[in-house]
């Protein structure tokens, strides 16, 4: 609904449990370990969870391969039925806690995955059941870190959606500030178009038939006048104060200069003739 605040899902805790045939029974692991090849267990798995639109969409196309490779795994590695549908769960349940929110949730993902392998490595009925082995679960945690987790925020990328923050900033004392206007709605985009080049045209036209007349400016009151002429006034007379002081100012520096000038000539004048006396009385 228009100006429904959706609320997006915060990271959080949840509490791993027993999963073994929660996604897969066991008719469809034995159709799966009975598959001829690739493609017929692309083609069950496919069908069992509804992504039968993989050539079209991605990400129906990105699922199938998480658990396509999942089951080839587990068949790699010889898990039996029970083994499969579990190890299939682990991976299929930490792929929906990590797409559940948008937000890095990675520590809340590998904290549950690793709650699923135990759930299933320690028998501790009916908390936990002993289903893999130690050989296994490394197995099972390196498969899972090296493949889902390595590209953990490429999934996040294609199976959340993207949240965009509009912030919106009000000050006391001020008014809020009106939204942008909206179409009318008895007005036609075609309409609208119309009216936008009809007054361009206009305008361009008014442009090219502009002569070099002055456009006449709207006329001043008397009082406006009479304000104008006497700031105009007393600003001429501080500008010409200030014109005077600056040549008096100029002049006197200049006088200075001069009587320190002569100094200078009458102080050496003098040293060259008492000099010149000196040497005539020794001879």
């Amino acid at each position: 609904m228009p100006g429904e605040i959706l609320r997006i899902q915060q990271p959080r805790h949840h509490k791993a449990k027993v999963c073994i045939w929660a996604d897969l029974e066991i008719s469809h692991v034995e159709s799966l370990m009975a598959a001829n090849g690739p493609e017929e267990i692309k083609r069950i798995l496919s069908d069992l969870f509804k992504l039968t639109d993989y050539h079209d969409n991605l990400a129906s196309a990105i699922l199938l391969d998480l658990y396509f490779y999942t089951v080839q795994f587990a068949l790699d590695h010889n898990f039996d039925k029970e083994q499969l549908s579990a190890f299939f769960s682990i991976v299929k349940k930490t792929h929906k806690v990590c797409s559940e929110t948008p937000f890095g949730n990675v520590e809340q993902c590998y904290e549950y995955f690793k709650e699923l392998v135990l759930c299933h490595a320690v028998k501790r009925p009916p908390w936990s059941v002993n289903q893999f082995s130690p050989h296994q679960v490394k197995l099972i945690t390196d498969y899972v870190l090296n493949t889902y987790f390595r590209h953990m925020k490429l999934y996040k990328y294609v199976f959340t959606p993207m949240v965009r923050l509009d912030l919106s900033m009000s000050y006391l004392g001020m008014p809020p500030t009106p939204p942008p206007s909206q179409v009318a709605e008895d007005e036609k985009p075609d309409e609208l178009l119309e009216e936008t080049e009809q007054a361009d045209m206009e305008q361009e036209g008014g442009e090219e038939e502009k002569t070099e007349e002055e456009v006449p400016q709207d006329e001043e009151s008397p009082a406006h006048q009479e304000l104008r002429q006497l700031i105009t006034s007393q600003l001429n007379g501080e500008i010409e104060k200030l014109r005077s002081s600056l040549n008096e100012q100029i002049h006197l520096n200049d006088e200075a200069l001069q009587q320190k000038l002569t100094l200078v000539d009458g102080g050496a004048s003098g040293g060259k003739s008492s000099r010149n006396s000196s040497k005539s009385k020794k001879k």
